[in-house]
């Protein structure tokens, strides 16, 4: 993120956000945090922050959304968002769950708001173009998400869609995959946290 505001980002977006934590270690004073989630969601996340005894800064607005449904510039305009002032947006553990053309229409928004906007998202790869020791892997956790009722709907070959971001706007875009991710951001660790397994990859993206 420290990137991001060098760049001139003054707006975070993190779609998903989840239990994301980084509105309430915020180091940037000048950047306003917008989380995006299910209302259900955000619901049960102020629960548990205020039973954590974790205060909201006023840099935060949560805005309540559910893909494909709702217009996600309208309701994020409705929480204080402006579309004139560069962003970068988070987009994490989200995408698989999507339609393709969910994905491909709300990277196409991103790029279109500002042209110093960027995104960070990561995203399935096509069971067809793993190997024999990763096949196993994700046929396990496809069946546990479909149970649940949150089956995997979206896959993305890398180079197909690096031709497909340029093709929306965006002209500098890094591809990690799980090796180089470790290698990024894991590297001499105590705890020896790494990913493991090869069924996803990162991508990041400035238009």
């Amino acid at each position: 993120m420290t990137y991001a505001v060098q760049r001139g980002a003054r707006q975070y977006v993190i779609l998903g956000a989840g239990l994301d934590t980084f509105a309430y270690r915020n180091p940037h004073s000048d950047l306003r945090v917008f989380e995006v989630d299910h209302p259900a969601t955000q619901i049960w996340k102020r629960q548990k922050l205020q039973e954590a005894g974790i205060s909201i800064p006023g840099s935060v607005a949560f805005v309540a959304s559910d893909f494909g449904v709702q217009d996600l510039v309208e309701q994020l305009r409705g929480a204080g968002f402006k579309s004139e002032v560069a962003t970068f947006f988070s987009w994490l553990g989200v995408t698989q769950y999507l339609t393709r053309e969910t994905v491909l229409a709300t990277l196409k928004l991103i790029a279109s708001l500002d042209v110093a906007n960027g995104v960070v998202f990561d995203f399935a790869l096509p069971r067809s173009s793993l190997d024999a020791r990763n096949q196993p892997a994700f046929d396990a956790l496809a069946g546990r998400v479909r149970a649940v009722g949150e089956p995997f709907q979206a896959f993305f070959d890398p180079a197909l869609l690096d031709h497909e971001l340029q093709g929306i706007g965006f002209r500098y875009i890094e591809d990690l995959d799980a090796g180089q991710i470790n290698s990024h951001y894991f590297e001499n660790r105590d705890d020896e946290l790494r990913v493991a397994g090869k069924l996803a990859r990162l991508m990041c993206a400035w238009s």
